[in-house]
């Protein structure tokens, strides 16, 4: 899932060498913190967060076949 989501992230942004995606077992949810460079933060989130949502929306519906949860969280 973790290269789903980093091939996604990578053709949004302007600086796809800048992206780090780090990934935490919390509770029996994955957590996957999303860093990009501060540039490409506004094409990550998108206006009103929609794409942000969207990226979450897809990944989770992703862990739900595989019968996993996570949790997708972007840091500056």
């Amino acid at each position: 899932m973790k290269e789903l989501l980093e091939t996604i992230i990578k053709y949004l942004v302007e600086f796809p060498d800048k992206v780090t995606i780090t990934e935490k077992n919390e509770n029996q949810i994955t957590v996957f913190e999303v860093r990009v460079a501060s540039e490409d933060m506004g094409r990550v989130i998108g206006r009103e967060g929609q794409i942000a949502r969207s990226i979450r929306t897809l990944m989770k519906s992703v862990a739900t076949k595989q019968k996993t949860r996570i949790s997708v969280e972007f840091v500056d």
